[in-house]
């Protein structure tokens, strides 16, 4: 895993987003979006640069919120740690969207 914690404006939303400060920032702590650029965690190799949807969370008794996105672009999909500074109601809601289309 490479360090690369930069901070950026969210594709999605267009907030400002600070550096994460203990690893590598991967998503917008706003919208949960995020880009597909990493092959390796950090490494911004992944030439698809596609955008990457929030379309579920799963819970993980060792790792916490696990965010599960699907890159418009490419298909491909990619699970994350959730970060210390997520939107909690933003989590939530991906969570329930998910039940939703799981019925």
């Amino acid at each position: 895993m490479i360090k690369n914690d930069n901070s950026f404006v969210c594709v999605n939303c267009g907030k400002q987003v600070e550096k994460l400060g203990y690893t590598s920032r991967n998503h917008c702590p706003f919208c949960l979006y995020s880009l597909h650029v990493d092959i390796e965690p950090g490494d911004r190799a992944n030439t698809c640069k596609g955008i990457l949807e929030p379309i579920a969370v799963e819970n993980s008794t060792k790792k916490g919120y696990i965010i599960v996105f699907k890159c418009k672009k490419c298909g491909k999909i990619v699970r994350n740690k959730s970060a210390i500074d997520d939107n909690f109601e933003a989590l939530l809601e991906v969570s329930k969207k998910n039940a939703n289309n799981s019925k």
